[in-house]
This record gives structure tokens, sequence and C-alpha cells, in this order.
């Protein structure tokens, strides 16, 4: 594939890291519930530590061998943020990220997986980066729900929604520092994104604010409805 030619929605180069990625999810979750709580730590512990090694392998790489560009490359998009410090979270088992990173997770992450923004294809380490971060956050945090038993309350909503802003805000100062456009702050990717529905500058910025956390309720929604909320911690 020519390096300059993005992935394309629904291609298979999209597709096919999306089905090996359930089959294997589903294969670790069902394998881990069989096994001893320390074993299930230890697995935990090890997709943490894929997903943030492939970053720091990531970034290593293209500060030794491209050129490393501050404006576009630092690991500030939520995802690669999130994928870079993930193992904090796998080996802490710390029930306070568990719920700033559900709610990041789900809506962000998944977004990111239908709809890719990856300038360059496979086989390139951005390629399999993007994929192993963006798929592993995913696997991630169905681990922690589904084997360690983590569930999130309605003040996790909250708590995840605040610390979101904080990031934002943040962000926005970076951006006006370096004069760059992390998570899309200052205009839209380039790829197609949800973001296309929402109008141009600032409009689709203030659209998804509202739609924030509105979208942060529907997530916690199903743990309220199928069960009892449980505080996890470890």
């Amino acid at each position: 594939m020519p390096l300059t030619q993005r992935v394309l929605f629904g291609s298979l180069e999209h597709l096919l890291p999306i089905i090996l990625a359930i089959g294997f999810g589903f294969l670790i979750i069902v394998y881990s519930k069989k096994q001893t709580l320390k074993t299930q730590h230890l697995i935990f512990n090890l997709l943490g530590v894929l997903v943030s090694g492939i970053m720091v392998l990531f970034h290593l790489y293209q500060i030794g061998f491209t050129t490393y560009n501050l404006q576009t490359d630092l690991p500030l998009f939520l995802c690669s943020f999130m994928g870079l410090f993930i193992v904090v979270f796998t080996v802490s088992k710390s029930y306070l990220l568990f719920e700033i990173l559900l709610f990041w997770i789900i809506l962000g992450t998944i977004q990111g997986v239908i709809t890719p923004d990856i300038a360059i294809g496979f086989p390139s380490f951005d390629y399999f980066r993007y994929w192993i971060v963006h798929l592993g956050l995913i696997l991630i945090i169905l681990y922690a729900i589904s084997v360690l038993k983590f569930k999130p309350t309605l003040k996790s909503v909250v708590k995840s929604f605040l610390v979101l802003q904080v990031y934002a805000l943040i962000l926005m100062a970076i951006n006006y520092l370096l004069n760059s456009n992390y998570s899309y702050l200052n205009k839209k990717p380039i790829s197609a994104s949800v973001l296309d529905y929402l109008g141009d500058w600032p409009y689709y910025i203030i659209k998804v604010e509202v739609m924030l956390l509105p979208a942060f309720l529907i997530v916690y929604l199903p743990f309220h409805l199928f069960g009892k909320q449980s505080v996890k911690t470890q």
C-alpha cells in the first residue's frame, strides 16, 4: 500500500484488525474467568504493558528515526494519552481511574475504531500502533468490567466528565503554545468522523460539549439497569 494512502472506512485494513480483536478478546475473557484472581491480575497487567509498551516504542522510534514534530506527534490525542498511561490503571487496579477511563474509552476509542484516522496504512508501524492501542484499550476496559467486576456509579459519570474538561483546557493551552490541533480542538480531522455532522469550528466543539454528559449517562444506563453497582477497589 502506498505510504501516502489513508486507511479507508470499510476496507480490509479497517475491518480485519477489528475482527481479529473480537476473537482474541473473547478468548482472553472466557479463559480469564476460569482462572485464579492472581492469574486474572497477571493477564490484566500484561494487557496494560502491551498497550503502553507499544506507545513508548512507537514514540522512541519516531524520535530516533523520523522528524519528530511537537505540533503533531506528541501523545496528546485522547486515545494516545490513555494508551501511554493505561498500564498505571492495569497495575494499580485503581477504581478512580476506572471511573474516568470507562467513559473516555467507550465513547472516544470506539469512535476511533469505527472511523480510523491512520495516515500511513499497512504494514507501517503507525498502523499497528493505532490498532493495538485502540483495540487494546477497549479490551482492557471490557476485561475490567467482565472479569474483575468493576462497575461505575452515577458519581463516576460526573467525575469522568469533569476530569475530561480539565484535560481539554490543558490541551487548549498546549495547542495555543504549539499552534497544534491535539484532540481536534482547532479543526476537524481530515478523515471522516462524527464531527463532520456537527458543523464548523467552534460549533462542533460546543455541540460535543452539550452532548457529552447525556452520552456519558447513556453509557452508564446499562450498568444501572442490569445489576447492582459495586465499587471495586484493590
